[in-house]
This record gives structure tokens, sequence and C-alpha cells, in this order.
């Protein structure tokens, strides 16, 4: 199978490539990736192949799945306008990329998988979301709905598209975990405000292993005449997680998110008993706004996010817990 991947060398992309590679060595099947980059010098692999995006503006490689993933750190910096437009640019610009060499190729992908967050479905507090929920309009929402309208364009081409709705992803290596890490390994750690805010969070194994998952179920779907019939395998769910696009070729999203939601609270005595700190801090709401701006609803607004489409095409969470999630990491 051949593989391109839009921020390949990413927190995820990497992951996804290493977890990929290694189920396809241990079932002796045939695996080619492809990071998609700016720079053509950057470090990789030596097993992973690159190319930029002038190179892929005129390639007539031909890929069986596309995976996009590139784009800014919604949390990294505070949501000035110019941070906002640079959120914005760095996910519609690769999108875009991939769009156009699609459409020129001959032989187009089976499959897209395409990135964007469950910040998606906007501030909705306790309310149990799944795929089908509605969702409530900010800046997170506007900059997800954006990213997936975009990438439901491949559909056009006849390529089915898989959109991963990604919360919070646990990793020592990076994430909100890896920036926590430091201060809660100090004994500075806390909660956040009143602590009851719902996080939607996914160990990054789970996150590798789902989106393995469904690439892997829709390549292995067939129809009666012994073709891919993607009508029977992408969205295959008894879950209403299919999208709305002008044509006929499907489009489906998935929550990729634990199945066991947990408070701020919760998170906070989890992480210290894990790294054996104390957390006696805490951060009040009016601080984090004053610290954050409008980023500080990602501290402060919680979600309860669940991943009811994967659970009814079957996919078995390695880590629903958060303590197994953290207890299959090193602190």
């Amino acid at each position: 199978m051949n593989i391109l991947i839009s921020g390949g060398s990413g927190f995820l992309g990497s992951a996804f490539s290493n977890g990929i590679m290694a189920r396809y060595r241990a079932q002796n099947k045939a695996l080619h990736i492809t990071w998609l980059t700016r720079d053509s010098s950057q470090a990789h692999p030596n097993d992973i192949e690159m190319i930029t995006y002038d190179e892929l503006a005129s390639s007539d490689k031909s890929f069986e799945v596309v995976l996009n993933l590139a784009g800014a750190g919604i949390a990294d910096s505070r949501w000035s306008d110019e941070r906002k437009e640079q959120l914005l640019a760095s996910r519609i610009k690769p999108t875009e990329s991939l769009l156009a060499f699609i459409k020129r190729s001959s032989v187009k992908p089976k499959l897209m998988v395409s990135g964007s967050a469950i910040g998606w479905y906007g501030v909705q507090g306790d309310k149990p979301l799944t795929e089908s929920s509605d969702f409530e309009t900010d800046f997170a929402h506007q900059l997800c709905g954006q990213w997936e309208q975009l990438a439901l364009k491949a559909t056009k081409y006849g390529v089915p598209v898989a959109i991963v709705r990604t919360g919070v992803v646990i990793h020592p290596e990076g994430g909100m975990l890896g920036k926590l890490l430091t201060p809660f390994k100090l004994g500075l750690g806390g909660q956040l405000g009143d602590g009851q805010q719902i996080m939607s969070w996914v160990s990054r194994d789970d996150w590798v292993g789902a989106v393995i998952f469904i690439i892997e179920q829709h390549l292995a779907g067939k129809g009666a005449d012994n073709s891919v019939d993607t009508r029977k395998t992408i969205g295959a769910t008894t879950h209403d997680n299919t999208l709305h696009t002008t044509n006929d070729t499907p489009a489906v999203v998935y929550n990729l998110t634990s199945p066991n939601p947990v408070t701020n609270h919760t998170f906070t005595k989890t992480l210290g008993t894990w790294l054996h700190r104390p957390t006696f801090f805490t951060l009040p709401e009016f601080l984090l706004k004053l610290m954050f701006g409008e980023m500080s609803t990602l501290l402060i607004d919680g979600q309860r996010v669940l991943p009811q489409a994967l659970l009814d095409a079957g996919y078995e969470f390695q880590q629903p817990t958060l303590k197994q999630a953290l207890e299959q990491q090193k602190s």
C-alpha cells in the first residue's frame, strides 16, 4: 500500500507512520509511506520518502490512501487575529494542494482521511456529543468547519473521505500532556477553574490504531463484483456518521476520543498520582482568561464527545481509561 501524508513528521503523523509500518512488517505486507513537506532537507526516517508541495504539483505518483494532517497547533499561542489567519491557512493551503493533486491524478486514491478536531462541536458543556450531533458556533467550530468542507471536495473526484475529529491526545512526547509534565513533576500541577469541565481525550496509541482501523476497514470492503464497494465499507456503522455532499461519493466522520471522558479535576488527580506528585494548585477561571484570552475556552469549557461510530464499527480501544493510557507511558 502507498500512503501520502501531509503533516507526517508531526506529533500524530510520525506516530501513525511508525505504527502502521510496524503492523505491516509483522504481517509481511508491502507498505510505502511518503511525507509531504515544504522542506526537502527535513530530517526523516530512512524508510520514508519525502516529496515537496512543488514536486507534488507535477508528480505522476499514485497513492491508495491520502492522510491529511497538516496544520498549526490550535493551542500553541494566543488567538490574535493574525494567529487565527495562520491557523486557517496552515490547514487550507495543504488541503488545496492535495485536492489539486487528486483532481489531475489518473489513478485516484481509494480513500482520503482528513484531520479535524472535536472543537467542531463548539462549547456544549456536559451534553453527550456523537457524530450526528449539531454544533455551536465559535472560532474552533469555524476553523474545523472550513477545513472539513474543503476536504470533502475530494468526493467530487470520486474519492471517499473520512473526517477524523480528534480530542486531546495523550502521550508524553507532545500535545497537552507533554506541556504539563514539567510543572506537574515540579509539584506545581493543579486543576483549571472549578475542574468540572469535561475533557474528551484519546491515547496516541488509540488514535493511531483507530486511523489504521478506519483505513483497513475501507480498503478491505468488497462488493458483489469483488471490487471495492465504498458504500458498504466507509461509514458501515449502525450509527449515522455520514456527511452530506453534493455527489454520490461517500463521506463519513469519526470522533477520535476515548469512550471514557473525564473532568479536569479527575485528569489532574490521575496525572498527579501517576507522577507521584501533589496537585494542590488551582488556576482560577479569571486568570486563565487573562492569560490566554479567547483561547482560554479550550481550558475552561469542556466537551463530552463520544466515539460512537468507532464503537459501532467494532474498534476495540487499547487504552480506554486515562489510568491505562498513562500507565503505558514512562513518567
